[in-house]
């Protein structure tokens, strides 16, 4: 079985037709996936999601791309995460590529979001790009490595991911691993250790091939797998029995 550690089950192109899209994870053994939150006023539509799906899982955060919020606290944060089906803080990090400028507010509630997994105990969901310095830099001034995580839809280097496994961090891939430009990805995929693997979606974003272009969902996740598979020369069973090993593990899932 797979299970989709990222996804937005909430946005508009899922949420419209999402009996199918439960429907198609069911048909291609996706057990279950985690819906990522992404802003505290869509929040209670994710954690409604969990709520109604005994497959399905929440987090609570604010996405870094989101500006002009009122900015969230980590007691706030904490508070909401004090669910039965919220397993995690996130997402959240520092994204130099799509905002310029002056992004202290970035890392200031970055650093909110770390102290609210410290206070509630849950794991760190972290989205990075063009960031990879500074997003260290502060788990490790923040003490992340006390709640680990995930570094999600990872995109960087094997430094990067080797200072992250080193704080108790996952490295998640996306769909972008399948695509052929990926070499870096491959790269890391191909040297992490399977204990520290996670696979997602990030639905509706990043189809992978041959999905490429076309909205993205959590029944896809096996593509990802499969790509693993290859690249480490296992088995895809062993590739799927792992990822799902790690994801109960992680998000402390009975």
């Amino acid at each position: 079985m797979f299970i989709d550690s990222h996804c937005h089950l909430d946005f508009p192109d899922i949420a419209n037709n999402l009996d199918q899209i439960l429907g198609n994870m069911q048909q291609n053994n996706v057990t279950h996936a985690l819906c990522v939150s992404v802003n505290l006023e869509d929040f209670p539509r994710v954690r409604a999601l969990a709520e109604s799906h005994d497959n399905l899982f929440a987090s609570v955060g604010v996405h870094p791309d989101y500006e002009n919020l009122i900015e969230p606290d980590a007691p706030q944060l904490a508070n909401l995460a004090h669910h039965p089906k919220v397993v995690a803080i996130g997402e959240t990090g520092l994204d130099y590529f799509r905002l310029k400028g002056d992004l202290e507010w970035q890392r200031e509630r970055f650093r909110q979001h770390i102290r609210a997994a410290r206070q509630c105990n849950k794991p760190l969901i972290i989205h990075t790009r063009e960031a990879a310095a500074d997003t260290l830099r502060i788990m490790a001034e923040e003490g992340a490595d006390r709640t680990g995580g995930v570094m999600h839809c990872f995109t960087e280097s094997w430094e990067v991911a080797q200072q992250a496994i080193e704080m108790n961090f996952y490295i998640s891939f996306s769909g972008i691993i399948t695509f052929k430009n990926a070499t870096l990805v491959k790269d890391v995929a191909r040297k992490i250790p399977l204990e520290r693997m996670l696979i997602e979606t990030d639905s509706p974003y990043l189809a992978p091939v041959p999905y490429r272009g076309k909205t993205n969902q959590p029944a896809f996740v096996r593509y990802i797998a499969e790509e693993i598979a290859k690249l480490r020369e296992v088995s895809l069973t062993e590739i799927a029995a792992i990822t799902t090993h790690n994801f109960f593990n992680l998000f402390k899932i009975a």
